[in-house]
């Protein structure tokens, strides 16, 4: 069964000056299933290269118009890839060295030539051709590839170059937008101390308390910023309110006619609408608007109740409550104790303790919330519920199973009652 050579589109080039020979080798090939074409003639032969493209090139090295080894190197200059068969009757060792230095062959064939050694050498150059031009294909490919790179790099540092110049304006602007927000709080504050003395005093102290409770872990980065915009904004509804009737409220508030009242308990919704021109966040909104609701359902504007007023307007509520007050430290901290379960998530009123240190605690005891509760706790102080009944001993270790009690009655009553632990 005849081999067939391997899969090329391009055929072989043989040249010899004998047409004896050049056709007894054509037939050769030709028999083995190789295109061949033939050339007596070297230069017509080159002339062939520059019109058709070829795999193998055979040559004679002795021909009257050039030597075979002139001949390859033409070649090479027009179709390098191709792989180049030198045929001679002399092996000749300077032919043999000039031939491989120049490396214009790939191998020689000696005449005469065996059938089976001349179709070995030609399959050989076959693969050396292919291998050779698949490598050129690859090499173009990666070169194209690595321009396409370069430009795709060139194009990409541009594109970082553009996004570094956004981010740097994109920095300036929120800077200038920050500062601007901050101002426009600042107005506030002295729009409210201009109305009323007494309410910027109690705005500042009000933003002081926020910015401790900030400092919790309990807050994230989002709800401190709501938190102290809160702060800030939760009575700017007033100045909508007479100064008279301002003084009315803190001399006799028993005195205010229901007018009056409604008056009053409406300012979370006028804070709540001009918030929103210094600060459009609806969160803020939400925790303005509802910074006078009670624990109990018993506040206003809407009488919301326990969790279903926002957390942040619970945390706010105890720190207007204290400031509110107009009482000193310390009766200021038994009022708001005092409201604890009542009109002040007691949980809130914890975090205000624990976070603010408005009460000197022994050094061996610190104050901890519901949430904080951890087994192996030791009580500072018998822990009971509203009714009075003790649910924990002072002094007792706390089990995880203690702490689910206390939790789950939490859940039933809430316990205002401060949480203290031995450190």
């Amino acid at each position: 069964m005849i081999e067939r050579p391997p899969v090329s589109d391009y055929p072989i080039l043989v040249v010899d000056d004998e047409p004896i020979v050049l056709s007894a080798l054509k037939e050769t090939l030709e028999r083995d299933c190789f295109h061949v074409v033939a050339f007596t003639s070297p230069t017509k032969a080159i002339e062939a290269l520059g019109n058709q493209k070829f795999a193998v090139i055979i040559s004679d090295q002795r021909m009257p118009e050039m030597s075979g080894l002139d001949f390859l190197m033409a070649c090479k200059k027009v179709q390098p890839n191709a792989t180049r068969i030198l045929i001679t009757a002399v092996l000749s060792l300077p032919t043999i060295i000039e031939a491989i230095n120049k490396g214009e062959i790939f191998r020689f064939v000696a005449k005469p030539w065996l059938r089976e050694e001349l179709t070995t050498s030609i399959r050989n150059a076959y693969q050396r051709f292919e291998l050779v031009t698949h490598n050129s294909a690859l090499s173009g490919e990666t070169r194209r590839l690595n321009e396409e790179l370069k430009s795709a790099n060139a194009t990409l540092e541009q594109k970082v170059r553009d996004l570094e110049l956004q981010k740097r304006e994109l920095d300036a602007v929120n800077a200038r937008l920050a500062e601007s927000y901050d101002h426009s709080l600042e107005l506030c504050t002295r729009v409210l101390s201009t109305y009323d003395e007494m309410l910027g005093g109690q705005t500042k102290e009000l933003v002081e308390i926020a910015r401790k409770l900030c400092e919790s872990p309990h807050f994230s980065a989002a709800d401190r910023s709501v938190l102290l915009s809160s702060a800030r904004l939760c009575d700017i509804g007033l100045i909508g309110v007479s100064r008279e009737l301002l003084r009315a409220f803190r001399q006799h508030p028993d005195r205010l006619t229901e007018r009056e009242r409604e008056t009053l308990h409406s300012h979370p919704i006028f804070s709540q609408t001009l918030a929103a021109y210094v600060d459009p966040r609806p969160s803020v909104g939400e925790v303005v608007r509802a910074h006078h609701e009670r624990f109990d359902g018993e506040g206003y504007p809407d009488n919301l109740r326990a969790t279903s007023i926002p957390w942040l307007a619970r945390c706010l509520a105890v720190a207007v409550a204290y400031v509110e007050s107009g009482l000193p430290s310390d009766q200021a901290v038994e009022a708001v104790l005092a409201e604890s379960g009542k009109g002040l998530d007691p949980e809130a009123v914890r975090l205000f303790l624990q976070t603010t240190h408005v009460v000197t605690l022994p050094r061996q005891v610190r104050e901890v919330m519901l949430e904080e509760l951890q087994p192996g706790m030791v009580l500072a102080t018998g822990l009971h519920s509203p009714h009075g009944m003790l649910l924990i001993g002072e002094g007792q270790p706390l089990s995880q199973a203690m702490i689910m009690k206390i939790r789950n009655h939490n859940l039933i009553a809430p316990i205002s009652q401060r949480l203290l632990v031995y450190s």
